[in-house]
């Protein structure tokens, strides 16, 4: 079984967006069940060959399953032992953040710090009704609920007054953090500059799921991030922390690769019906072909967005049977990770931070003490 440290430069997971769709190869559609069962199989399968992080997304809208991240996670938690379990989206603009504060926590607890999450505000607009809000308050709800959250978690008794709640006064949120610490988050965001600047503003890790998007605009969030970060006085630009997205199909042979993967890619729920499989692969990070192609594409992504700290591949969606999902992560485990940690870690300066774990975080917290 290959072993990691917890502490790496740079750490390499997946993501699952937890979309239930049929199989374009057999027409059948698994049940919901099945497909939450599958997303726990595919879990333990980053840890078995050597992945550093599962994140499942947050939906309240069929297709989609995961609509209790803390649950699905605290379940995978005590089935593993060295992952990092993480959100790709929990839903800041239409979750109280009293509650993402006591959920978060626990899971901390449960997890033995073995996770972190990232802050998005979704990208289903019907979302905002069902649970009260308005959408055209997306991005000040998530302004405002964050910089509650982040008082709940360093602050013992919190009295608070807002815009979009209740007030709270004399209020502990319960648990409190393991060891102090509060978890390490990332703010998401594909499109919107306002969500970088509030990662930078906290000194948080930004996460641009790039996905969808072509070089350019990646490097110009990031780029953005970098500079707010360092405006902050959180440290200089290359010390942000930043983390991408991905996709990839992998065979050995390109060619089997494209045949088997372009039936999925036409259905797909996050970009299906739209460009052809070749031009999404020219224009955004996706790669369908050999373990070699994906490393040389992933390889390239340090060429706009600098030396980075988290990279989550998507690889189970579009209605793929778990057990090509299953045989896609031997591929990355053992071909293409391996390679990546070398390689990310070449002539990488010393003062570029590591991935943020809770051990560091802990360490850090400790010094500050000490010092």
């Amino acid at each position: 079984m290959p072993q990691k440290s917890e502490t790496t430069s740079t750490q390499f997971g997946i993501f699952t967006v937890g979309d239930v769709t049929p199989d374009p190869a057999t027409g059948r559609t698994p049940t919901e069940r099945e497909r939450i069962k599958a997303m726990v199989a595919i879990a333990l399968k980053a840890e078995e060959v050597g992945l550093d992080v599962f994140a499942t997304g947050e939906h309240h809208n069929p297709p989609f399953v995961p609509s209790s991240p803390t649950t699905m996670l605290g379940y995978i938690a005590a089935r593993t032992e060295r992952l990092i379990l993480s959100t790709s989206t929990t839903l800041i603009t239409t979750n109280d953040p009293v509650k993402i504060a006591e959920d978060f926590a626990m899971l901390q607890h449960l997890a033995d710090g073995r996770m972190d999450l990232m802050m998005g505000r979704g990208n289903t607009g019907p979302v905002y009704p069902w649970f009260g809000k308005d959408i055209r308050e997306g991005i000040n709800l998530a302004i405002e609920n964050y910089a509650l959250l982040h008082r709940l978690w360093r602050e013992d008794v919190v009295t608070w007054e807002g815009k979009f709640r209740t007030p709270l006064q004399g209020f502990t949120s319960t648990p409190r953090p393991l060891d102090g610490v509060p978890p390490f988050v990332w703010h998401g965001s594909i499109r919107s500059p306002e969500i970088a600047e509030q990662a930078a503003y906290y000194g948080d890790g930004f996460f641009h799921n790039n996905i969808f998007w072509p070089a350019d605009h990646t490097k110009q969030m990031v780029e953005l991030y970098r500079e707010r970060y360092a405006h902050y006085g959180h440290g200089t630009p290359e010390q942000a922390i930043v983390g991408l997205g991905g996709q990839v199909f992998m065979r050995k042979n390109s060619q089997d690769a494209v045949r088997e993967f372009r039936p999925y890619f036409d259905v797909a729920p996050v970009y299906g019906h739209g460009p052809s499989l070749e031009e999404f692969t020219e224009q955004t990070p996706l790669t369908v072909g050999s373990p070699q192609q994906v490393i040389e594409k992933t390889l390239s992504f340090r060429e706009y967005a600098g030396d980075y700290q988290r990279q989550l591949f998507l690889m189970d969606h579009a209605g793929l049977p778990l057990k090509t999902v299953l045989e896609q992560l031997d591929l990355l485990g053992e071909e293409v990770v391996p390679v990546l940690r070398k390689e990310f870690a070449k002539d990488r300066p010393a003062d570029v931070p590591d991935a943020p774990t809770h051990t560091s975080l802990l360490a850090t917290a400790k010094e500050g003490v000490s010092a």
